[in-house]
């Protein structure tokens, strides 16, 4: 099996990607076929889909998964890629994001950005004049659950319907989760202690979009309940970039949350873990649980890659 012939998504080639929420259903499901296929086809090489192009992947801030698996399907489908830090950049000698913008797009055929504020990225993207993926920021991480709907779909098939669960923070990543679950019909439960709830705006939003597929969202605050028929059960790290004054606070607030084999088994019988990494074992969810055997988390990450360099493919198709 081989990934060519190859057809974007009409609405994907040249759209930024900042959030899923801007984007059809059935252009995040056939970006997620195509991860699929990808991944299938990882031994054998992959087509130069992205030859002659180029991409910059900026980081304001640190990054293992994103930035790697970002240059690793770059290069794996024929493409160049270059990894900049402010400091890299004039940025960080306090050019502005919209000059910045201007020049790499006329330099480059896409820019990934991984920032804080939300709007950094969308000024960079007003101003590029080429696509812009969002690689992180404070209030969404699309990227990351695009690779979580490609690890579930991998595990069971289908998704429409599917029961997962979210425990913890809810965060940028149960943010985009909720939102790629909606698009495609996931029943996405996230339970959050008092005052951690992710935006009653995107609940709401998720929960409606959902339900047109056969899914739902929703917030709880017991764990327990949360995980009742859940297939899968996510989490993250308690303590963000930015939270470090908070820990202690944190972790006290959060353990009630934490992922072990007794609230797995308060699941379905053949639900799977995830973590977007990076993981502290013993916190958020314990080692045996991380590295057991129903552990997804090891697949989550390597799709990381098959899922951006699927996204790319989209984005960038080979000039006509």
């Amino acid at each position: 099996m081989t990934p060519a012939p190859f057809t974007p998504h009409p609405a994907m080639p040249g759209r930024s990607l900042l959030t899923m929420r801007n984007h059809p259903p059935d252009a995040i499901r056939a970006v997620l076929e195509l991860a699929m296929r990808l991944r299938a086809t990882r031994d054998a090489g992959w087509p130069p889909m992205l030859a002659g192009r180029v991409v910059a992947l900026i980081f304001e801030r640190p990054s293992t998964r994103t930035r790697v698996s970002f240059a690793s399907g770059i290069a794996r489908l024929g493409g160049t890629s270059m990894v900049l830090s402010s400091s890299d950049l004039q940025l960080g000698r306090g050019e502005t994001v919209e000059d910045t913008a201007k020049v790499l797009g006329r330099m480059v055929d896409a820019v990934v950005l991984r920032t804080g504020p939300h709007a950094t990225l969308e000024e960079l993207d007003r101003h590029a004049g080429v696509p812009v993926v969002n690689g992180l920021t404070y209030e969404h991480h699309p990227c990351q659950a695009l690779a979580d709907a490609q690890t579930l779909l991998e595990r069971f098939g289908d998704l429409a319907g599917l029961p997962v669960t979210y425990l913890g923070d809810g965060n940028n990543v149960c943010v985009s989760l909720m939102i790629v679950g909606a698009l495609t019909g996931m029943r996405v439960t996230a339970a959050c202690p008092p005052g951690f709830a992710p935006d009653p705006e995107t609940v709401a939003w998720a929960d409606a979009v959902a339900r047109e597929r056969g899914g739902a969202a929703r917030v709880v605050e017991d764990p327990r309940e949360a995980v009742a028929g859940a297939r899968a059960l996510y989490t993250d790290t308690w303590v963000s970039m930015g939270d470090e004054g908070s820990e202690g606070e944190r972790r006290a607030v959060f353990a009630p949350y934490r992922i072990d084999d007794a609230l797995m088994d308060a699941a379905a019988p053949d639900a799977v873990a995830l973590h977007c990494l990076p993981a502290h074992a013993g916190d958020e969810i314990t080692y045996e649980v991380l590295h057991g055997p129903r552990s997804a988390v090891w697949d989550q990450a390597e799709n990381r890659m098959h899922a951006q360099a699927a996204l790319l493919a989209h984005i960038l198709p080979p000039p006509r």
